[in-house]
Parts: structure tokens; C-alpha cells; sequence
């Protein structure tokens, strides 16, 4: 297509980034990072999910730079992560050694380890306090240290899979198997039919929006899957890399917070009468995209018409970069290719007219 240049030029562009600026910095006081990190933390987890780099500061930094647009903090830490050097790969995680902070299964009322509600939304009257400002974020933190140092709650180790005990039995469908290595979709691009790997790694860094979506219409019909949250568990994994001089040993990294979804669904081959196993898995406490990976991914090892099994389809149209900026891209100057549009319908109809004569 051809562009051309905006009427003004440079020193309209210049006006309006110096506007931008204003709206930006209108505040008296600016909102510190740390504010944002730990009051805003669901947004957080959001972006550094769809960014695909685990910084909450920087996640942070980037929404209070951009007026809280989603898809523009993505694409400056997006932008950001494509500078720092990769060093080393992680061992796989194995998040039945989670520290949990929340842990629930729709399947089962009992399992072992036990169900944690955790911090979550789902308990909460969706009523908005207009009287919150009239306590102190401080004084709330104080009171509810108080009560929990009081109650003193027990450390939860690490929980088995509610998946293990159906496990044991043979009812879970048996996934194909897969020596590869997973498939970095940051440093190669998709082939299609991709890798479990590439597909999983896609979803995770897709728009939070379009995944949940995608789910919904599977759920409504559009699909053949209604799943069971067999589990879905929300805590922090340890990361570890092989030693540099000694692959046999392993270095500690640290942390980091994630959720985790196993769906239960009816096993794609009618006749064996098991359990499929749809997984998801996220940055932060992004419960709902979670769910809905678990979905879509259940969905993408089924052979159907609808448009949540078409893997292409899917992996191709959900990223937050690509589909925003495609969008966006129409508010910029089309006058040629419009007015060619028009020369066309005008053109056609001046035909038709005469036709008639």
C-alpha cells in the first residue's frame, strides 16, 4: 500500500507527542512503581504474560508510561526483551513442587493436599466501597497482618496432581509422545502442524481477550469440548540451569509466580472411554487466560470444522502485537488506495448507468 505523508509534517507529529506528554503527566503527583506492581498486580501479571518477560517492575514502568493501554506496555517490554542477551535455557519446571498459595479442583470435592482457596475474586461481593478511602492502605495492611500472624496458617509442601491418582487408574488419555525440545517460538517461527510446544508457548503469550474468547465459543457450541477444571493451582516454581562447567549440576536461579489449569474432557477416541488432558499455564494469577488455554489446547488435538481447531487459525490471529498493530495500522493515510476505491465504484456505477439507458 502507499502512504503519505500526514498534512503538517514533522512539526505536527512533534505537537502531538508533546500532547501526549501532557496527558501522560497531568497529574500533580506521579504514581510510583511500586504502587503499581502491588495494587494493579492482575494487570501486571497480564502484561508481562502477553509480553512474554517476567519483570513486574518494568511491567509496571511500562503501564504507567503508557496511560495503562495493555497492548502498548506489551510492546515496549516486548520491545525491551528483544535487546537482552539469552544466556542459558531452564530446565523443565515441574510445578507438583509449587509452593502454593492457591489450589482448587471442580472435579473433586476431597484431594490430597487438600483444596486452597487462596486469594481470588470468585468468593467476593462485586460491589464497589465508595467508603474505601476512609481507612488508609496502611491501617487495612496492619489490621490484616495482624490476623494472619494470629491464626498462623499452615505452609502447604508440594501437592500431587489431581491427574496422578486418574493417572494411576488408566483413565487419562495417553498424550504423543515428544523427545524434542520444546520449540522456542521467540527464536523460530511456527511451521504448521507446530509442536505441542510451539502451541502452548503461543497461547501463553497471546491476547488475555482473544484467548478467553476463542474458549467461550468453543464452550457455546462452537466446539466439542466442555471441560472440568480437574486443578487449578496458582504458586511459585523454582528455576534452575545446569552449571557451566558441570552439566550434571544445577544452579538456582529463583522464582517466579505462575498459574497453572489441567481440564478434564472425554477423550478424543470415543471408544477408549478415558479422560483427555487439556493444560494451561501463565505468568502471575491470570486464572481466567489459564482456563482458557486449557480449552483451546483440548480443542487444537481435535480434528473439527469449528474455528477453535484450526490450529493456524488459532496460534496465527491471537497475538497482542500483531492484531493491535494491524488494526491500528488503518488510522494511517490510505488516500491513495481509497481514492482508487472510489475511481472503482464510481467508475462501475457511470457503467451500469449507461446500461440502463
Amino acid at each position: 500500500m502507499a502512504y503519505v505523508a500526514v498534512s503538517g509534517g514533522e512539526e505536527a507529529i512533534e505537537e502531538s507527542i508533546r500532547l501526549l506528554e501532557y496527558y501522560q503527566n497531568s497529574a500533580e503527583g506521579e504514581i510510583a512503581v511500586e504502587a503499581i506492581t502491588n495494587q494493579l498486580s492482575l494487570l501486571v501479571d497480564r502484561v508481562m504474560g502477553e509480553a512474554g518477560l517476567y519483570s513486574r517492575s518494568y511491567a509496571a514502568l511500562a503501564l504507567r508510561q503508557c496511560e495503562g493501554s495493555v497492548e502498548e506496555a506489551v510492546f515496549l517490554l516486548r520491545a525491551y526483551r528483544s535487546t537482552l542477551t539469552r544466556n542459558y535455557y531452564t530446565h523443565a519446571v515441574d510445578a507438583t513442587n509449587m509452593r502454593v498459595i492457591r489450589r482448587i479442583s471442580a472435579a473433586f470435592k476431597d484431594i490430597k493436599g487438600g483444596q486452597l482457596l487462596g486469594p481470588s475474586y470468585d468468593y467476593t461481593h462485586r460491589l464497589i466501597k465508595f467508603n474505601g478511602a476512609t481507612q488508609s492502605p496502611q491501617d487495612i495492611r496492619q489490621t490484616l497482618f495482624e490476623t494472619l500472624e494470629a491464626e498462623q496458617p499452615e505452609e502447604i509442601a508440594s501437592c500431587p496432581r489431581v491427574s496422578d491418582e486418574l493417572r494411576s487408574e488408566g483413565l487419562i488419555e495417553q498424550a504423543a509422545p515428544d523427545d524434542q525440545s520444546p520449540h522456542d517460538v521467540t527464536m523460530h517461527m511456527l511451521e504448521f502442524p507446530t509442536t505441542r510446544s510451539a502451541r502452548l508457548q503461543t497461547l501463553a503469550r497471546a491476547d488475555t481477550g482473544f484467548v478467553s474468547g476463542l474458549a467461550y465459543s468453543a464452550l457455546r457450541g462452537f466446539g466439542q469440548v466442555h471441560p472440568t477444571v480437574g486443578e487449578l493451582r496458582s504458586g511459585y516454581v523454582e528455576l534452575y540451569v545446569s552449571y557451566l562447567l558441570d552439566e550434571q549440576e544445577s544452579v538456582y536461579l529463583g522464582e517466579v509466580l505462575i498459574t497453572e489449569v489441567e481440564g478434564f474432557s472425554p477423550a478424543h477416541n470415543k471408544e477408549q472411554l478415558k479422560i483427555s488432558v487439556g493444560y494451561g499455564a501463565v505468568f502471575g494469577r491470570c486464572e481466567t487466560k489459564a482456563i482458557a488455554m486449557a480449552v483451546i489446547d483440548n480443542e487444537l488435538n481435535q480434528d473439527g470444522p469449528y474455528p477453535t481447531q484450526d490450529e493456524e487459525f488459532v496460534l496465527m490471529h491471537g497475538d497482542s502485537l500483531e492484531m493491535n498493530g494491524f488494526i491500528s495500522h488503518l488510522k494511517l493515510p490510505h488516500y491513495v488506495t481509497f481514492q482508487s476505491k472510489l475511481d472503482a465504484v464510481r467508475k462501475t456505477r457511470l457503467e451500469g448507468n449507461k446500461s440502463h439507458e
